[in-house]
Parts: C-alpha cells; sequence; structure tokens
C-alpha cells in the first residue's frame, strides 16, 4: 500500500479569512450585497421601536424583502458585470 501524502493541501491551508478576501476580489458585488443586507438589517432593527402603528410582522416583513431585494439586485449587477467582462470586453483575436 502507498502513501500519498503528497497531495498539495494548498485549499485546506487558507483559512476563512484570506478565503474571504480572495473571492471578495474576484467577486466584489457579493461583500457589496452582503453590507447591504446588514446596513437594511441594522436600520430595521433601528427603526423598530419608532414603527407607529405599524404592526411589528408587517414591519419585519418589509425590511426583510428589503434585504433580500438588495442582496438579489448585488447579484445581479455582479452577474452581469462579469458576462460584460467575459464577453464584450475581452479583445478579439
Amino acid at each position: 500500500m502507498s502513501s500519498n501524502t503528497d497531495v498539495s493541501l494548498s485549499s485546506y491551508d487558507e483559512d476563512q479569512g484570506s478565503k474571504f478576501i480572495r473571492k471578495a476580489k474576484e467577486s466584489p458585488f457579493v461583500p457589496i450585497g452582503m453590507a447591504g443586507f446588514a446596513a437594511i438589517v441594522a436600520y430595521g432593527l433601528y427603526r423598530l421601536k419608532n414603527r407607529r402603528d405599524t404592526k411589528m410582522s408587517i414591519h419585519l416583513i418589509h425590511k426583510r424583502v428589503a434585504a433580500q431585494g438588495f442582496v438579489v439586485g448585488a447579484m445581479t449587477v455582479g452577474m452581469m458585470y462579469s458576462m460584460y467582462r467575459e464577453y464584450w470586453a475581452k479583445p478579439k483575436p
């Protein structure tokens, strides 16, 4: 039985922080979507006590939809940007 422990483990050597930074450089719209989601949730929690006569469930539904919409929008813009970069911005051979 041969012990093949020479296998490259570079993908396992990468910790979560550096993996996130590498992914953020490849696709910057993912962290933008995450930041927007966090900002909308924080704003919703801040405005929670000043919601006047709006029901709690309605307030939470509106903030959830806004946060999800921001994330989907950021992902869509990121996908369109990567498609542009891949298909139209490439120099013709």
